[in-house]
């Protein structure tokens, strides 16, 4: 282990990620497994992208606010796997201590980001269900392009200062650090200065940043289910149900493994299932949001197919023109 001489203390340089180190047998299936998933996620999440900027009928807020929440999968899918996938080759998780606050700050920023979008999807969902005749007016581009600059910019906020803060401590060791990712917690543990300013930051940075997105959601979801419940006819209710189904999936997942993870306090068995709920909010969800949306949506499916299509009379064309 490279140690590094600070005054009186010695300074370690490395972490070693124990992910799941307890499980050497499975290695190499979760290996393949991971591999699947991070292939996947970003393949369908660059193909969400694609569609919408290539589709005019996409070319709507919803879609908008879905493209945006496809990037943040992605880059967020690339943040946490490739790491993983080669700790899982090589069996020794070793990451600097610089590497692993900045795979933390690039965590933080994503995560703390995708917030927004998720509530700007929410609040489009009842704009379009509970107030039709105003949604054109409400709901603009300019406003969009408003809500995710917004988002990107909390997300930068934060995490920069928790960056800055962080860089302030010293690591004198253990160096182990149980997870398969620097997360907050696991990384501030392992100080050896005191974390109470960088500690009470992020709590106070949590309190402020993530409840009001979470509450526009609940609050939007909420006047959304009370509409579609006066609908009369069966018909209508399943069809306005089914245009925000997806996302209410999306959105339980989210924030359901965040607060298991973050806000529920941890008895001996819900701190050794941390790691696998921490799975689902970082890696699973990334990979259901594009199979949710594509699966689910019929004007996605619509959009795929019509490029599909196009892709396969220019092969044809091309084939054609070659012989």
């Amino acid at each position: 282990m490279e140690q590094r001489e600070m005054g009186n203390q010695t300074s370690i340089a490395k972490f070693i990620l124990l992910g799941f180190g307890n499980l050497p047998e499975l290695h190499i299936p979760l290996f393949l497994l991971f591999l699947a998933i991070c292939l996947v996620t970003v393949a369908g999440n660059i193909l969400i992208i694609v569609l919408v900027v290539a589709d005019q009928h996409l070319h709507t807020p919803m879609y908008f606010f879905l493209a945006n929440l496809s990037c943040l999968e992605t880059f967020c899918t690339l943040t946490i796997l490739p790491k993983m996938l080669a700790s899982f080759l090589t069996e020794v998780g070793a990451i600097s201590v610089g590497g692993c606050i900045t795979q933390f700050y690039c965590f933080a920023l994503l995560a703390t980001t995708e917030c927004y979008p998720l509530a700007s999807m929410s609040y489009d969902q009842y704009l379009a269900i509970c107030k039709p005749l105003h949604y054109a007016a409400l709901m603009n581009g300019r406003l969009c392009l408003q809500l995710a600059g917004a988002s990107w910019m909390s997300g930068f906020l934060v995490s920069t200062i928790l960056l800055l803060l962080i860089s302030q401590l010293k690591f004198c060791g253990p160096s182990e650090i149980d997870h398969f990712f620097c997360d907050f917690t696991p990384l501030i543990n392992l100080s050896c200065s005191d974390t109470s300013l960088v500690t009470w930051t992020t709590f106070a940075f949590a309190y402020i940043d993530i409840p009001p997105p979470f509450v526009i959601t609940v609050a939007s979801y909420s006047c959304i289910i009370s509409t579609v419940l006066r609908i009369p006819s069966s018909k209508g209710r399943q069809k306005a149900f089914s245009t925000c189904s997806s996302h209410l999936m999306v959105v339980t997942l989210f924030y359901g493994t965040l607060i298991i993870v973050y806000v529920i306090p941890k008895s001996s068995a819900l701190r050794n299932l941390n790691k696998v709920f921490s799975v689902f909010y970082s890696v699973l969800t990334p990979l259901v949001n594009p199979l949710i949306y594509s699966l689910r949506n019929r004007e996605v499916r619509k959009a795929l197919r019509k490029v599909v299509s196009k892709f396969v009379r220019f092969n044809r064309t091309e084939m054609g023109s070659v012989k």
